[in-house]
């Protein structure tokens, strides 16, 4: 039985939108899908912003934890100071930032440090950290700060 016309083009017409439904829901995905990741970027850098403004407290409590006179050593309030680093850290942790490591020996990548000093009277090809001056910083494995160290070179052997 022979389709006519009227009939060959309505089928024709409803191929056409079904492709045009199709292309709008593929659209309609990828924008959601662009959306909820400019989402997730927006929180991440936010967080990330709230954090870097907390490091100097951090800094300043670790830089006095460093100075404590021994005589206060044993001293409860001191103790209690102390403790505020590590639950600072634990905290940071649970937001999954993660200090750098930068003690002395570890490789220079400047990506995660940044060189303030370098010891020039050293030859070598290998860079290494010879001193953490401040810590740095990743959130979610993106550095907000980076460690800022003192340089020796040493030569690979």
């Amino acid at each position: 039985m022979a389709k006519s016309k009227k009939q060959e083009d309505l089928e024709q017409q409803v191929g056409e939108l079904t492709l045009d439904l199709q292309r709008t829901r593929a659209d309609f995905e990828n924008y959601r899908k662009r959306v909820d990741a400019d989402r997730a970027a927006t929180y991440q850098h936010g967080q990330s912003a709230a954090v870097v403004k907390l490091l100097p407290m951090i800094d300043n409590i670790e830089r006095a934890i460093a100075h404590m006179p021994p005589e206060l050593a044993d001293n409860k309030w001191a103790q209690g100071v102390a403790s505020l680093v590590k639950n600072l850290e634990k905290s940071l942790e649970a937001m999954n930032v993660k200090r750098i490591a930068a003690t002395p020996g570890t490789v220079f990548n400047p990506e995660l440090h940044e060189a303030i000093q370098v010891d020039e009277d050293t030859e070598g090809d290998k860079e290494i950290v010879a001193e953490e001056l401040q810590a740095g910083y990743t959130h979610a494995g993106v550095p907000i700060r980076h460690a800022m160290v003192k340089v020796t070179r040493i030569s690979e052997q």
